[in-house]
């Protein structure tokens, strides 16, 4: 059991039995191939969601209320298949138990594990991916489990939308759909890019949100920082307009690769976090 709260909130809320919210943290850096530390981004989280204001402004919302069970780390690391296979089980576990699922990473191979099991736990899911790389590749260095494959399996077994991508290989093309993909430059030439993709999504959705969708001036801890990437209130915008026209089933966040001297990353992850059960929970609650 855990001996600490998610970010340190009373006990009465932080219960298994009575949490709506479970929150999973993998902390895997198993197949990272630049900078490594994604396996510190959970705690890093942890602790920043420590020091954050639980009240939100924008809904006027406490959604911790809604209790959160901070559910025991996912250590498994023998072997990329053997985290996937344990992240699946558990996250499959707390859906059967019909808790609103969340996970925070570690590295994006993560959720291969946690969209097989959403993808198993909810008809005609569409996944909708929020990244910086396209991630598309079957194998990679040896594993169909590498964080370059995160959801080549969820573009052949589920609905996929793709926003922010700018760094891809060209192998990767044949996998990718264009017509569902949401490039960073495109975005930043189209003003009604958000509803054409919202347009495209299935009613209920599974949200990934690799960090380094953002650009690296807001949050440049992250395995691979690319230019030109999302900004934090068109990524907000974004999110609310899923959150309140779909059915968000839950999500992701992956990796965050702390750097001591640099704690914004840290915060902004922990608040982005805290944004989506706000949006989850009073949007959804409004409609």
């Amino acid at each position: 059991m855990n001996s600490k709260t998610y970010a340190g909130i009373p006990a009465e809320y932080s219960k298994l039995e009575t949490s709506k919210v479970v929150l999973i943290p993998v902390p895997y850096d198993g197949t990272s191939t630049w900078q490594k530390g994604a396996d510190k981004g959970p705690a890093a989280f942890l602790a920043a969601s420590e020091n954050m204001e639980l009240y939100d402004i924008e809904t006027n919302s406490e959604a911790y209320k809604n209790g959160v069970y901070l559910a025991d780390a996912i250590t498994e690391a023998s072997t990329p298949e053997a985290m996937v296979e344990a992240v699946y089980r558990q996250t499959k576990n707390y859906i059967t138990r019909n808790k609103f699922v969340t996970l925070i990473g570690g590295e994006h191979s993560v959720s291969i594990g946690s969209i097989r099991a959403f993808n198993e736990g909810f008809e005609d899911l569409t996944v909708v991916q929020s990244d910086a790389h396209a991630d598309l590749r079957k194998e990679y260095e040896g594993s169909a489990c590498n964080h370059a494959c995160a959801v080549h399996e969820a573009s052949k077994n589920t609905n996929l939308i793709q926003v922010g991508i700018r760094s891809m290989d060209v192998s990767e093309l044949k996998w990718m759909n264009k017509d569902q993909t949401f490039f960073a430059h495109e975005i930043r030439e189209e003003e009604y890019w958000s509803d054409a993709a919202v347009d495209l999504m299935t009613d209920n959705v599974f949200i990934t949100i690799d960090l380094d969708c953002f650009d690296p001036s807001i949050l440049p801890s992250t395995g691979t920082p690319e230019p030109g990437g999302l900004l934090w209130y068109e990524t907000l915008d974004f999110l609310k307009k899923i959150f309140k026209e779909k059915n968000v089933v839950g999500f992701d966040i992956v990796e965050l690769c702390p750097n001591p001297a640099e704690k914004s990353s840290d915060f902004l992850a922990a608040k982005l976090y805290y944004k989506m059960l706000c949006y989850k929970f009073k949007i959804a609650d409004d409609e």
